[in-house]
Parts: structure tokens; C-alpha cells; sequence
């Protein structure tokens, strides 16, 4: 089957590159920086911190390396183990913290919490006999409380509007999916949207679980969201471009120095055959994203629309130390179908490197589409119709979409910047829940018929003058239909879930509408990818 023919290599990889490392022994230069480091714990005048020295000295040296090789304390492996593996333990719920109190948004569907009869509302105020309301918790605090092991059993205290006394629950953990799709709905009648977060060993199956969802509802063509996904497993990549793909066709290959060169192709899935395909991006999809977009770019397969990515073409394996820390190591470069290596150049050191991503703000690159300029020594050509592509930092996009200034205001952004926006509607939504849902059965009514009153505003506006947000009146003017978007989104999340949010956010996106335009022309889209009336 394809998913072990995919992942197969890399396990291998990760397993004989140590082995490989082990069987040379120590070299001099290896028991030289031991043997100072056992000096200065056995000889220095003064006592030092041995262990932070080591991770000093792991840092330094891989920053001197390349942007992506890093040093992972042990206290943040578990989190991003979570992050890939797609899951973590605990008693599955979604929370906020309004003033100083631990609101529950909603349970995991299936979960432990919605089990035991949690609801949308509930506030904890106990957990495991430690009051936990106004002690100023942090998110990580409430999050270190309630996770842990499977099988094992955590015991809160739950206050409920309208009851007299607290509600005990004792909550037993279990495994808790992290999703990395934010959203999957229909567009318009025949194109489906569905947006990825991040590419963990779970994505394909959500993906395909979407397009199911989807297809039932008569999807034909697709939009795919990687704005802002950093990337995460390539091999979930690799399966997602698989299915649109025929079979045979080359996806990703990697090679090192030290990994000979591994071929990723196509299988005989096409699940998406004969469906239209959009990928959006920004500069902020990067690695795993790049790989898809760059596969469906080179094979002239979809559409590309949005800006260019952030340009990340090295491949990380994971390496445990001994005290459960670990080393991100890069092992590798990856190369698009075509040969294109999508990677920064990153010689004259780390800063430098991220500094050229900020100057993308300051030339005016997220604005105009003819303030990027690449060589043509870094153009090559996609396989199909030989449209012209460039290598040498991230995929640029088939059809330019600037950043939205629009509606920008400094009000906007200090009501966004000191949270005012996110804890008045969490407030809103809160107080309004019973009577909210009640009136607006589903959220088709909601999003139809929903709109916040003056008083409501008013509210808004006075919170922010509480965080020090001066209420600007022009500045309002010129943003408040993004700030009543946002609110409203917000609230439809809090009632919902994250897939509501995105329905009404997207509405007013440039980039969706643009790629839903052109994924519903035939004749635009294949013009684009260079087919011309012939396949119409």
C-alpha cells in the first residue's frame, strides 16, 4: 500500500543514521569539547552550570550551520510530539481564560469531558482539590493540570449557570486528536475549501475524511488553504499530492550528503483526479506546504494563487539526547518534480537569512507582484506546458494576491494587539449563549440574520478604552467591517467550532475569491496553466 511504501525510507532513515554515527567512535575533536567540559566541572574556580553551558554550546553551533537544524529542550519535546503525532492525553476540551476564570468552550466531540457531561459554558473552578479560579492561572498551568496519562483519572469541579451547588466530576484521560484541518465546507455549489494548519502523521486521513464530507455534497473541484501552515511530516504531504496526481509521477526528492537520493512518486489513488485543483499560499507556508505546492505547480496540475512562500527546502531528522532533550538535524534537501530546490540561501549566516523575509515588507513584495525579482539563472520550467518557475526562495504563485491594507487602522490593530476583539466577544458569546442559540437554530441563520446591536459595540469600544485603546472615531470608520467580521466570527466559533469562524472570515477573503473565480471558469483556469482551449 502507499502509506508504508512512503514512510517506510524515511523510518529507515531515522533509524541507521545514529547506528551509522555510533559505529565511528569518538573522534578527537568529539572527546576534546568532553574533555572540557569535564575540566570545568572538575577544575574551574568558581562553580558552574555545566548543563547550560552544553545547550549553550548545541545552539551556537547548529545556528552556525543552517536556519533549521535547532536544539529541542526536553520540557518542549512532549508538546511537539503532540503537534506531529496528532493527539496528546488529556480530558478533551476546548478552553478560554476570562477574567481569571476557566471557561470551557466546548468538549472534544467523543471525548472524556463531553462523557462525563461537560457542556459549552461551564467554568472550572477546582481541579484535583486545588482552587484554580482568580489565582491568575496561565493557559500553560491549566493545560499542565488537566493532560495526562491515558487510563488515568482527574477530578474537577465544575460551576454551571443556574445550578446551586458546584458539579463534581471525575474525568477519566484518554487520548485527545489534535486536528490539523481548520476547516472543510463548499464554496460555492461545485467547489469545495478546505484549509491545513500543518501536516502531522494524522493530515491524510482528516484530508480524505473532508474530501469524503465534501464530495457527498457534490463537490468537483478544490481549494486547498496552506497560508500560514509551516509544514511539519512530509510524508503527509506526499500522500495528499498522490491523490492528485496519475500514477508514476515524481512528487519530492531528497538528498545529502550523507542520504543517498530517495524518490517519492505517485501511486494509483487519484482521488481527486478530475477535480480542479487551487492551492493557496502566503509567506508563511513553508517545508511540508511547499512540497505539496511545488508537486502541483511542476506537474501544471492546479492553480497556485496568493504570494510567494517562505522558502524552506531542508529536510529535519529528529535525534533523542540523552536526557530527553533532542536535536532537529537537517539531513537533507528536497526538490520539486523539477529539479527546483526552493531554499533560501542562507550563507552569510541565520540573521541575515530572516532578515531577507522582513525585507519582503519593507520592497514592497506583498503589495506587487513585480517587486519580487529573481534571476533567470533560477528559472526552470514546469513538465506538462513548460510555464516558467523559479528555485532559489520559496514558489511563487501563478496568480498574485496582495496582502489586504484595506480596512487597516492603528485602532484596528491596537483593539487586536491588546486582546480587546477576542475577550469582549468570548464575554459576548458567554453571556448570550442560551439566548443566541435558542433564536439561531443553526449557524446558517446565525451567519444570515446575526449582526451586533449598538449597545454591543458600544461595549466593545469601552473595553478597549479599559486596555488603553483610545476610541478613535476615524479609525473605526475605516474598520469597522472588519472589526464586526472578526467579532462575529468569533462569536460563531465560540457557539460553533473554528469551521464557522472560517466560513465567515472567508467571505471577504481576496485570495478565495480570486482562486473560487478562476477554479469555476474552465477556460481561465486551463489558460493559466498553459492547456488553451484543447481541454476545455
Amino acid at each position: 500500500m502507499m502509506k508504508i511504501q512512503f514512510r517506510l525510507p524515511i523510518v529507515i532513515l531515522v533509524m541507521l543514521l545514529p547506528v551509522a554515527a555510533s559505529s565511528q567512535g569518538l573522534t578527537t575533536e568529539t572527546y576534546k569539547i568532553g574533555r572540557v567540559l569535564s575540566l570545568l566541572d572538575a577544575k574551574y574556580v568558581d562553580s558552574v552550570n555545566i548543563s547550560k553551558i552544553s545547550e549553550e554550546m548545541i545552539v551556537s553551533t547548529l545556528k552556525k550551520l543552517d536556519p533549521h537544524s535547532v536544539y529541542v529542550p526536553q520540557k518542549e519535546v512532549a508538546e511537539e510530539n503532540e503537534s506531529m503525532q496528532g493527539n496528546f492525553e488529556g480530558i478533551g476540551v476546548q478552553f478560554n481564560l476570562l477574567n481569571d476564570t476557566i471557561i470551557i468552550i466546548t468538549p472534544t466531540p467523543g471525548g472524556p469531558s463531553e462523557k462525563a457531561g461537560i457542556i459549552s459554558g461551564d467554568r472550572i473552578i477546582e481541579i484535583a482539590g486545588e482552587k484554580v479560579s482568580g489565582i491568575g492561572i496561565t493557559t500553560e498551568g491549566v493545560r499542565n493540570r488537566l493532560m495526562g496519562p491515558k487510563g488515568t483519572v482527574v477530578n474537577i469541579k465544575i460551576f454551571r449557570k443556574g445550578l446551586p451547588a458546584l458539579l463534581d466530576k471525575n474525568i477519566t484521560r484518554d487520548k485527545i486528536p489534535v486536528n490539523s484541518l481548520d476547516a472543510a465546507y463548499m464554496v460555492t455549489a461545485t467547489t469545495g475549501y478546505i484549509k491545513i494548519n500543518r501536516f502531522a502523521e494524522t493530515t491524510t486521513s482528516e484530508f480524505d475524511s473532508a474530501v469524503e464530507m465534501l464530495k457527498k455534497q457534490k463537490m468537483q473541484n478544490l481549494i486547498i488553504d496552506l497560508r500560514n501552515n509551516s509544514g511539519g511530516i512530509m510524508n503527509s504531504a506526499v500522500e495528499i499530492a498522490d491523490e492528485m496526481l496519475e500514477p508514476g509521477k515524481l512528487i519530492v526528492y531528497i538528498k545529502g550528503l550523507h542520504t543517498p537520493r530517495q524518490d517519492f512518486k505517485s501511486s494509483s489513488l487519484e482521488t481527486l483526479a478530475n477535480a480542479r485543483i487551487a492551492i493557496l499560499t502566503d509567506e508563511g507556508s513553508a517545508s511540508a506546504s511547499e512540497i505539496l505546492t511545488g508537486a502541483v505547480q511542476d506537474w501544471d496540475r492546479g492553480v497556485v494563487v496568493g504570494r510567494r512562500t517562505f522558502g524552506k527546502g531542508l529536510v529535519q531528522n529528529r535525534f533523542p539526547l540523552p536526557d530527553g532533550s533532542m536535536v532537529r538535524l537537517t539531513v537533507a534537501r528536497y526538490y520539486t518534480p523539477s529539479g527546483r530546490s526552493i531554499q533560501t540561501p542562507y550563507s552569510d549566516g541565520v540573521d541575515k537569512y530572516y532578515q531577507k523575509f522582513y525585507n519582503r515588507y519593507l520592497n514592497g513584495e506583498l503589495l506587487h507582484a513585480d517587486s519580487i525579482s529573481l534571476p533567470d539563472s533560477l528559472k526552470t520550467y514546469t513538465l506538462i506546458n513548460k510555464r516558467p518557475v523559479y528555485s532559489g526562495g520559496g514558489i511563487t504563485p501563478d496568480v498574485f494576491v496582495p496582502i489586504d491594507t484595506a480596512n487597516y487602522s492603528e485602532y484596528y490593530r491596537d483593539l487586536v494587539r491588546t486582546s480587546t476583539i477576542t475577550t469582549y466577544t468570548l464575554s459576548y458569546a458567554d453571556a448570550h449563549r442560551k439566548e443566541l442559540l435558542a433564536r439561531y437554530k443553526t449557524f446558517e441563520k446565525f451567519d444570515k440574520n446575526f449582526a451586533f446591536d449598538d449597545k454591543a459595540i458600544k461595549e466593545m469600544i469601552a473595553a478597549g478604552e479599559k486596555n488603553g485603546v483610545k476610541y478613535n472615531e476615524e479609525g473605526f470608520k475605516t474598520s469597522s467591517a472588519s472589526i464586526l467580521q472578526i467579532m462575529k466570527a468569533l462569536v460563531a466559533r465560540d457557539l460553533w467550532s473554528l469551521n464557522e469562524y472560517f466560513r465567515i472570515m472567508n467571505k471577504t477573503d481576496e485570495s478565495i475569491i480570486k482562486a473560487s473565480g478562476i477554479i469555476d471558469n474552465v477556460k481561465v483556469y486551463n489558460e493559466i496553466l498553459g492547456f488553451g482551449k484543447g481541454k476545455e
